[in-house]
């Protein structure tokens, strides 16, 4: 009834005359649940952005490598089960933990005052990959805009090549038969005499293709290492800010825009794969690459490897982007009692049966580029930036009418790209609307773009001639420790402080009560299962840590330094949170640790009507406040 009350505006009296109490968010309706923060405008508006936020790059450049590497198609059985015992049960955690208080990754911590350091870290670290992810983004862009040629670029060695470029293998030596004995000589002589090389004997000329040439010489302008910074390039500058234009002109409603840009940037991506799959599964070779990816090659006995186990993991982790606060944000403001169980499993067999996809339409074009240049696939394999703007192109370069492949491919790229910047952006600025709410009511689309501006200046040393070296060292350190053990406190701190259990019957408030047998399952993965493999997934990563590299350049000693700052400062808020705490709290030292793991007072559903007697208690300081001022009678409200 109190919510009913709440949605009635009144009658009497202009808004204007009540502006204190009736005062909305610029991207909330009158057709919204809640009407300070909003929800979304439909449920596929939540699950497309959410889709969007989880299937991104790494879906189409990682995955298909990883599987490769490990044993083919026998790499789906860890990865299924990484994602049944550590996803799923993170990912339903966090969706579950943002719709039930309607907060953000920060504010969600009144469950655990103890822990909101984490909050903390999880949005640093956002902010982190969020400045080199559109730098990203910016290379698509020039990529695309690149195709817009009769002839693509990369596919000759032209002005800005040099010797060692070439469009294939150039022999160097090889061992021969000559007047019955068996000799080492240089091609040249092999080839003058008429002599055939011995198999396996031959040597070749270090030698680039156009394509990699192109995007270290063209492209980035690649410095020769991170102490050589150089100039910023142009071109990739503006495409930069174009990238960012795009994200801040989808937000600048917040979701109620971005919730409408989502139906064209995360569906669409689906439709160039298969065109991609179709066109590559046409090609000669195109059966080669794909055995290589998930067929002949996939060899069992590589799950006895615990690298292979450790990969699947990883990937899951990372793929479904938990643990980086932005689950929360975007679930923060769905309907209390929309079906977050079913959404979580929605999205999460959706990004997997999209990386598993994906893999079948880049392998079959980079089996047709083995088969044309006479190599075997495992030599055009490449992951990261190397398949992505390397082996990818140089694969479409040779087909025909290549430039229409090349802007599928790199749209394709964009669009995956924008998604998941979307969901970054957006997490911050609900971070922002709930430690400002007053701030984020009247100037929703100055912050969003101040923030876009801000973040596009940060990015400039992204777009230096030494950027992938930054690129690089910031996707090394940031994405990696920091998240982990931000998701490894999340999972300790919600399970067993706040109480399993009682996280259970939070949930039920939303969902509806559940049997035992159904959260057996969820029980066995939350108190055990998950915790140990996240423990793992960290320690093991601590101890095979290497220092960063890019190809064969290593990185200054300071540069590894700035890394290891970079992440200190992210995690290290969760103590410097924790001891404030405990400062401020009331009592001895005991008391104060057992007050700080206590929920705080105004912990539970946003909106009283929601509450129940299990939040009956609940006093919202912030309403308190509210009521200091003369408001509205409710009987007319």
């Amino acid at each position: 009834l109190s919510c009913l009350v709440a949605d009635h505006k009144p009658s009497l009296f202009s808004s204007k005359d009540f502006s204190l109490t009736n005062e909305k968010d610029a991207h909330s309706t009158n057709s919204d649940e809640n009407k300070e923060r909003g929800n979304w405008s439909s449920k596929g508006d939540y699950l497309l952005s959410m889709v969007g936020y989880a299937v991104g790059l790494g879906n189409v450049w990682r995955f298909p490598y990883l599987a490769y590497q490990n044993g083919g198609g026998a790499f789906l059985i860890p990865y299924t089960l990484m994602l049944a015992l550590a996803g799923l049960p993170l990912f339903f955690m966090e969706c579950s933990l943002g719709q039930f208080a309607s907060l953000g990754p920060v504010s969600i911590w009144r469950i655990l005052p103890l822990f909101q350091g984490v909050g903390i870290t999880m949005v640093i670290i956002s902010t982190f990959v969020t400045i080199y992810y559109n730098v990203i983004i910016a290379y698509a862009l020039y990529y695309l805009f690149a195709s817009f040629q009769k002839v693509l670029p990369w596919s000759e060695c032209y002005s800005w090549a040099d010797e060692f470029c070439s469009k294939t293998r150039i022999v160097n030596d090889c061992n021969a038969t000559f007047h019955g004995e068996i000799i080492h000589a240089n091609y040249s002589f092999i080839a003058g005499n008429n002599l055939t090389c011995l198999n396996g004997t031959i040597n070749y000329k270090p030698v680039q293709f156009p394509s990699e040439q192109y995007w270290n010489k063209v492209t980035l302008q690649r410095s020769s290492g991170l102490d050589e910074t150089g100039r910023i390039v142009w071109y990739l500058a503006l495409c930069l800010l174009l990238s960012w234009m795009i994200v801040g002109a989808a937000l600048f409603k917040g979701i109620k825009s971005s919730g409408k840009v989502v139906y064209f940037t995360a569906l669409f991506p689906y439709v160039i794969l298969l065109i991609l799959l179709v066109r590559g599964a046409t090609l000669e070779g195109a059966l080669d690459g794909i055995e290589y990816y998930i067929g002949r090659e996939s060899n069992i006995t590589k799950l006895m490897e615990a690298e292979v186990w450790k990969d699947a993991a990883t990937q899951i982790f990372y793929s479904l982007s938990v643990g980086w606060g932005g689950l929360v944000a975007l679930s923060s403001y769905n309907k209390f009692h929309n079906n977050c169980y079913s959404d979580a499993i929605i999205v999460c067999v959706t990004n997997c049966v999209t990386s598993v996809f994906a893999g079948f339409a880049i392998f079959s074009i980079l089996g047709h580029m083995a088969f044309l240049s006479e190599r075997p696939v495992s030599e055009v394999v490449d992951s990261g930036f190397d398949l992505a703007f390397v082996a990818y192109p140089e694969a479409l370069s040779k087909l025909p009418i290549s430039p229409l492949w090349s802007f599928l491919f790199f749209f394709m790229l964009l669009l995956l790209g924008l998604d998941s910047q979307f969901a970054s952006i957006e997490t911050l600025t609900t971070t922002i609307h709930d430690l400002y709410p007053k701030v984020m009511k009247n100037s929703r689309v100055s912050v969003t773009l101040g923030l876009c501006t801000v973040l596009f200046f940060l990015g400039l040393i992204c777009v230096t001639q030494a950027g992938i070296y930054w690129v690089n060292l910031i996707d090394h350190f940031c994405a990696g420790w920091g998240i982990l053990i931000a998701a490894v406190l999340e999972i300790i701190g919600i399970v067993y402080i706040y109480g399993g259990n009682r996280f259970i019957e939070d949930v039920e408030m939303m969902i509806g009560k559940k049997s035992h047998l159904f959260w057996l399952w969820w029980r066995i993965c939350w108190f055990f299962i998950t915790p140990v493999l996240l423990m793992a997934i960290l320690v093991w990563s601590l101890i095979t840590f290497s220092h960063p590299t890019y190809g064969s350049i290593l990185y200054p000693t300071w540069g590894t330094a700035v890394g290891w700052c970079m992440i200190i400062f992210s995690v290290i808020w969760i103590p410097i949170v924790a001891v404030l705490k405990v400062i401020k709290a009331e009592g001895n030292f005991i008391q104060r640790i057992v007050s700080c793991c206590r929920p705080a007072a105004n912990w539970g559903p946003y909106l009283e009507c929601h509450r129940g007697e299990r939040y009956s208690h609940i006093v919202d300081l912030e309403k308190k406040k509210e009521h200091e001022i003369p408001a509205v009678p409710a009987f007319i409200c």
